[in-house]
Order: C-alpha cells, then structure tokens, then sequence
C-alpha cells in the first residue's frame, strides 16, 4: 500500500492550498481517508476525514475554511484549505483506516492502518 502526497508550499496569511492523496494497493471504496498534521513541537493531530459512505468529518480548528472531497475513479482525496493561518503551517500526512473515527479518536483508538509521506505546509504572516 502506498500514499503519495502532493500540493504542499508556502503561502500566505488567507491564502489557499489543496492537497491530494493517490493511493495505490488499496481503493477508497474499502478505506477512510484523511489527514493528519504536526507542527514542531506539537502532537500529532487529526484534521480531516472522509468515510466511505461520504461522511466527513473536521477538526474544530479548520471547520468552515477546509474542505475534503474524493474522486473514488481516480482513487484519489483532496483537501482543499483557505483561508490558511499561521496556525496551520504543520506537516500534513495523508491517511488511510477502516474507521473514519480513527481520524478523530486516534490518541485513544491507535493510528490509522496507512500513512503517506508528509508535505509541508507553510502559512506565512
């Protein structure tokens, strides 16, 4: 199974970004996908997720400013961000889990089954 992660950068303060995630070895039918991000020095957290059934769910902090949506004939999800804020500026994992509260509860319900590489997003003020 393999995550490729694309569309990370540098932008600024307002500005927006889309990330997308192409899986390969598994397909979005079987499989929740999201993402996660982690500043330096911060945990780990959940920003993201779409289930197979097409519920979604977000983090509080991005809620209103981010979107994901997934195109199951590519086997690909996108997160598009605007309104980006410093705060954002993290690393951005793309996921992969059979449960789309994994996305969520991962501190207490381990981390997802698959994990992409990690693109860099920069948000400057």
């Amino acid at each position: 199974v393999q995550l490729v992660e694309s569309g990370g950068g540098l932008v600024q303060t307002g500005g927006s970004l889309r990330l997308s995630c192409t899986a390969s070895g598994l397909h979005y039918d079987d499989y929740s996908i999201g993402w996660f991000r982690q500043a330096p020095g911060q945990e780990r957290e959940g920003v993201s997720g779409i289930g197979t059934d097409g519920l979604t769910w977000y983090a509080d902090s991005v809620k209103g400013r981010f979107t994901i949506t997934m195109n199951a004939a590519k086997n690909t999800a996108y997160l598009a961000m605007n309104n980006l804020k410093p705060d954002d500026t993290a690393v951005y994992y793309c996921a992969a889990d059979e449960h789309l509260f994994t996305f969520r509860d991962s501190d207490y319900v381990g981390p997802p089954d698959y994990w992409g590489q990690g693109t860099q997003v920069t948000v400057s003020s």
